[in-house]
């Protein structure tokens, strides 16, 4: 069981910033087709809010792969996710827009785990920390 312990934390790191990750390199390579979209939802100033997204998408992702400063990560997807959440799923007539908001209800449920537990014994965070501790 205490490897698990150890090894869970990264597995769950790795799969909550495979989608962020995935999803900023996708919008991208389609900047044009994500912008058109943002527009038809009725957002103002969709290119600025696009690159707005791509960096917290990026940058978040890599921070909670690696496990380096994770807190802020996890606040850069949360400050993601919430928006995109209550602006684009939220025609719960729509049964597959239901869906995805379950799902980034879901997702917030595990970063705000990582945000509160931080990024576990795999991590350049815990490896930082053991660094310090050794010459203290």
């Amino acid at each position: 069981m205490d490897v698990l312990q150890k090894i869970a934390p990264l597995l769950g790191r790795i799969a909550l910033a495979t989608i962020f990750l995935s999803s900023g390199v996708q919008k991208i390579f389609n900047f044009k087709g994500t912008t058109q979209y943002m527009e038809k939802a009725g957002m103002l100033f969709p290119s600025f809010f696009l690159i707005g997204a791509i960096i917290l998408l990026l940058l978040g992702s890599i921070s909670v792969l690696l496990g380096y400063k994770v807190r802020y990560g996890t606040l850069a997807l949360i400050i993601f996710l919430i928006p995109a959440t209550l602006i684009f799923h939220t025609d719960f007539s729509d049964p597959m827009q239901k869906i995805h908001f379950m799902k980034n209800l879901s997702i917030l449920g595990g970063l705000l785990m990582v945000f509160s537990l931080g990024a576990g014994d795999f991590s350049l965070d815990n490896r930082y920390e053991q660094d310090n501790r050794m010459y203290f």
